[in-house]
């Protein structure tokens, strides 16, 4: 599948293009320390996500410790900037198994799904911060951008509506990440151009399988609720956003 066959049902699914004046700002010399930053936090707080999923519908306790020390080098390392590239060489696998919760209907699913995306997004986690090091762009504490909250704020508090929400808010934070690799990449020197190219397919796939677990959670269509997130997503990409990050709205 070349490139544009694997972003047309993003595109599709997305309700906007990211403006052009996001690009050509993210294209900047200067803001590549910044787009870099925020993208390996970004991974980071996508294998939360997934953590957070597996953790509250679908383990039993242990797992659920065992998955927690899988992630707490890279936490160390982000909010206490503890340790270093070669400590978190050796903590990218996760060799444990898994025991899902009896009364979970989509556990295993859940969990297949997610402790994949994990294991990638720590993986590119790890390639971000290996590309800085070569480039010599130091790691700072940065404050989060209002995208996430953004749409957090929409999702209902009562269950099952609170996972379908948190799942559909997965599925258009994947997909608006491709979109902006695909957008940016050509603009950048040609290491992180191959960079960016090599993750639209693992998020492209991210994307889909955030839609199809929010789908057999709620087990009928939920296309209205995607159509109002897709809105909500949207206005957040198009309106002007004063804190400039990876997946901030129009540039002021």
């Amino acid at each position: 599948m070349n490139t544009e066959e694997l972003l047309n049902p993003i595109k599709s699914f997305l309700q906007c293009e990211t403006p052009q004046e996001w690009i050509d700002k993210a294209a900047k010399p200067e803001n590549l320390p910044i787009i870099l930053l925020d993208h390996l936090v970004c991974e980071l707080k996508a294998a939360q996500t997934g953590m957070w999923l597996i953790r509250k519908y679908a383990v039993d306790k242990q797992s659920g410790q065992d998955l927690l020390n899988w992630l707490e080098p890279y936490e160390r390392f982000v909010y206490k900037k503890e340790g270093t590239l070669e400590d978190l060489a050796s903590k990218l696998k996760f060799s444990k198994s898994i025991v899902p919760k009896s009364n979970s209907p989509i556990g295993q699913d859940l969990i297949d799904k997610m402790v994949l995306l994990i294991k990638e997004e720590l993986h590119h986690f790890y390639q971000v911060l290996e590309i800085m090091n070569t480039r010599n762009i130091p790691y700072e504490n940065i404050s989060a951008g209002r995208y996430a909250k953004g749409m957090m704020k929409h999702v209902k508090t009562h269950e099952p509506e609170t996972l379908i929400d948190k799942l559909i808010c997965g599925a258009y934070i994947e997909a608006r990440s491709c979109e902006r690799f695909a957008r940016l990449a050509p603009h950048l020197d040609d290491e992180l151009n191959k960079f960016y190219i090599s993750l639209l397919r693992s998020e492209a796939r991210h994307y889909e399988d955030y839609l199809s677990l929010a789908e057999k959670v709620a087990g009928k269509d939920i296309s209205e609720r995607v159509q109002h997130f897709g809105k909500v997503e949207a206005e957040l990409i198009l309106s002007e956003d004063k804190d400039f990050k990876f997946h901030s709205g129009l540039p002021v």
